[in-house]
């Protein structure tokens, strides 16, 4: 738990012998419960050098964190809108769905192990590391000859997304925890870019440029470079060495829980892989998909089990994390704040076009896809401003945002300005939640040394929710379709004047290229002008109330949050001026703190 100001000259005046934390005048206190976090750095922003928070290593390392979250995010959104114009210029292959599932799965995994290790070992190189990944893999997507060339290079995007996407804990640690709202909103205006204009970008190269979709990965290429340059010159946190003494790397690389790490791992790659497959890539009883969730859920109950009764000098899980009421309560608000607005950043680009594209042209399109993103980002930079009662602020901004969201319902294939403004204002709301919940995520740790792993735990818990939610909308989408356009389209076209038996042949051709493939000529013979109006509109009502069904699925998810928003700490006795790292761009003697004397230490 951060220290209160009263408190900090006790503190300061406790083993006065002990090593001594950036700058050299201030004392540190060791604290040997939990020895993979090491010594402890952190200090009053009153202890501060001055000028500090002037120095270009620190806005030096701002820029790095934010440029690398709005690379890790554009790794996908710049191209996740050309995905089937990909598959038509390097394909066609039936694999073009695992360009977005490798970069999903590696992203949600990778999250939680970065955290643990960068807690242990260090910051610095493993997101050097991650961001020279992703720019390896956006030079492999540029220059990609066909579809497993892409599935490759978004591999790598999605390995390196692990450490760029870590933006709450790197940020966080930096600054002292009264700002740490604050410092999260600065890394989400970042994302306007990548968030909001990310389908803009990918239909500006493809349909405005010579470039096409490949001009989306030269931009890339470009932005990982500057931030991989960045990370490296200017990104000086404490080193393994100033934790833990230079000559103790072997015992923490003999020490770390290698078996729950690969538990982990395959038991969340597996279950999240099965639910993308099924409904899509694989029917839902198909063994593919059945093997791969129940095999990646047992090794998931495995792993908690393993990391609960299993005694482990360091392990991927601390359990005293999973006792902490508040932090716990803090990472399902915003997994499932997620949840809900993953409906509609699932669900809406289909739902523009499949009800509104054919109204407007396809930059229209590009824009009101964007939405989602727009609204998200446009909330997460507002809820800087929440300085004091945050838990109440975040309550109002959940009820508000999932009451909006769920008035999507009364949307229909004549409202597309209803839609787009309820879906931004409710996806604002939903947005700052994200913001807050997350901070506050990381200001009710009792040990600020395992910011990452609890941040790194509470995003790979965010992606799970998500896809499982997801998963769920996605197979109400799908029945519903399944039952609305049969019973309605056939009925339209019928008292319109198509023969019963040409009916089908529509439904088929309007499902699978819209109104131009359904009007082709030898198609559907005795269709005309008027009955495919008619079979059109019929064919997007039939759509909206599918649709429909899912917004009033999203009240399920977001009714556990409003409950659980009722527990969301009071954070506002913690927001002190505690710092919890600094950054040193030169290692000295003073800060070396050998295992053996934190051994010591704890016999004390």
């Amino acid at each position: 738990m951060a220290s209160t100001a009263d408190e900090a000259p006790a503190v300061q005046n406790e083993k006065v012998d002990a090593i001594k934390p950036f700058p050299a005048d201030v004392p540190a206190v060791h604290n040997t419960e939990n020895d993979a976090t090491g010594k402890v750095f952190s200090i009053d922003d009153m202890d501060l050098p001055k000028g500090y928070f002037r120095t270009v290593h620190f806005w030096g390392s701002m820029f790095a964190i934010g440029m690398s979250l709005m690379c890790g995010v554009a790794g996908f959104s710049f191209i996740a809108p050309l995905l089937s114009i990909v598959n038509n210029d390097i394909g066609p292959s039936d694999d073009i769905n695992w360009v977005a599932l490798t970069y999903t799965l590696t992203g949600a995994v990778g999250l939680m192990i970065v955290g643990r290790l960068t807690d242990i070992f260090g910051r610095r190189w493993f997101f050097i590391v991650g961001s020279a990944l992703a720019l390896l893999g956006s030079i492999v997507c540029a220059v990609a000859p066909n579809i497993p060339a892409m599935i490759a290079g978004e591999t790598l995007i999605g390995l390196g997304s692990s450490a760029q996407l870590s933006f709450v804990f790197a940020v966080g640690e930096l600054v002292p925890m009264r700002y740490r709202v604050l410092a999260n909103s600065y890394c989400y205006l970042w994302l306007i870019l990548p968030n909001g204009f990310g389908p803009v970008i990918g239909y500006a190269f493809e349909y405005e440029s010579n470039a096409g979709w490949r001009g989306s990965f030269y931009l890339l290429t470009a932005m990982n470079a500057v931030c991989t340059g960045a990370w490296y010159l200017f990104y000086h946190p404490p080193t393994f060495a100033m934790k833990h003494g230079s000559g103790a790397v072997m015992a923490y690389i003999r020490d770390f829980d290698y078996v729950g790490t690969l538990m982990a791992t395959l038991g969340l790659l597996l279950f999240l892989m099965g639910l993308s497959w099924g409904g899509g890539m694989y029917e839902w009883k198909s063994a593919h998909v059945i093997a791969t969730v129940v095999v990646g859920f047992l090794l998931l109950v495995a792993f908690f089990v393993w990391e609960i009764y299993v005694p482990l000098k360091e392990p991927l899980l601390p359990v005293h994390l999973l006792k902490n009421r508040d932090w716990l309560v803090c990472i399902l608000m915003w997994s499932i704040g997620a949840s809900v607005y993953y409906a509609f950043a699932v669900i809406w680009p289909d739902m523009v076009s499949a009800l509104y594209a054919d109204q407007h042209d396809i930059m229209w399109s590009g824009w009101a896809a964007g939405v989602v993103g727009s609204g998200i980002t446009a909330g997460e930079i507002l809820a800087g401003f929440a300085k004091k009662r945050i838990h109440w602020v975040i309550r109002v901004v959940f009820f508000s945002g999932a009451a909006l969201l769920a008035c999507m319902a009364t949307c229909t294939p004549d409202t597309p300005t209803r839609a787009i403004v309820l879906l931004l204002l409710g996806t604002t709301f939903i947005g700052a939640n994200e913001c807050l919940t997350s901070t506050c995520a990381s200001i009710c740790i009792t040990d600020q040394r395992e910011i990452g792993t609890a941040l790194g735990i509470g995003g790979s818990s965010r992606s799970f929710v998500s896809t499982l939610c997801g998963t769920v909308y996605t197979v109400v989408l799908a029945n519903r379709l399944a039952t609305t356009i049969p019973s309605q389209v056939p009925a339209a076209l019928i008292a319109a004047g198509l023969p019963a038996s040409e009916t089908e042949a529509f439904i088929t051709a309007y499902g699978s290229g819209g109104a131009t493939a359904a009007s082709a000529n030898g198609v559907v013979p005795g269709l005309n002008e008027t009955i495919l109006a008619v079979g059109v509109h019929a064919y997007k009502v039939a759509s909206s109330d599918a649709y429909r069904t899912v917004f009033y699925s999203t009240i399920a998810f977001s009714g556990i949050g409003i409950l659980l928003s009722f527990f969301v700490p009071d954070v506002d006795k913690m927001l002190t001026g505690e710092v919890a790292i600094t950054l040193r761009p030169k290692e000295n003697a003073e800060d070396v703190v050998p295992r053996s004397k934190l051994e010591e230490d704890a016999h004390v």
